[in-house]
């Protein structure tokens, strides 16, 4: 992996998306059985339908902030991100397609080169599943 070069970012740079293909029951079960999260309103359509009073089943959040751990680790090497937090807005559903972005909020010298970064995880329809926010620090 190619790091970026903290002195060529600056604030309101965007780091390269991560576009996701559609949100799938298969992917849905494998992050079940890698989160330990079997909460049937995952998986269970029948579940999803006559106890959660939902049409179909959900997203794990947490995948769609796993998402966002990978837009930030396509970017940087894992033990560059000293700070990531996400904050859940919105439900993923089957079908959808998920984009990650992130954009540079703030930029620091001293010690350590640190980027403060938003990011967000949005539906096609633009729609915001998950805001959050990291730091990274840069050589």
């Amino acid at each position: 992996m190619s790091q970026p070069a903290f002195a060529e970012l600056n604030v309101g740079d965007e780091i390269p998306e991560l576009q996701l293909p559609p949100l799938t029951r298969h992917v849905l079960a494998l992050y079940c059985g890698a989160s330990g999260d079997h909460n049937p309103i995952h998986v269970d359509i029948d579940f999803a339908r006559d106890v959660a009073g939902l049409d179909d089943v959900i997203g794990h959040g947490t995948l769609t902030m796993a998402y966002l751990g990978r837009l930030l680790t396509n970017w940087v090497k894992q033990d560059c991100i000293r700070q990531f937090s996400t904050r859940f807005v919105a439900v993923s559903r089957v079908g959808d397609c998920i984009t990650c972005k992130g954009r540079i909020t703030e930029k620091g010298v001293g010690r350590e080169h640190l980027l403060r970064l938003e990011l967000e995880a949005c539906r096609a329809d633009g729609v915001c599943l998950a805001r959050g926010e990291a730091e990274v620090v840069l050589s």
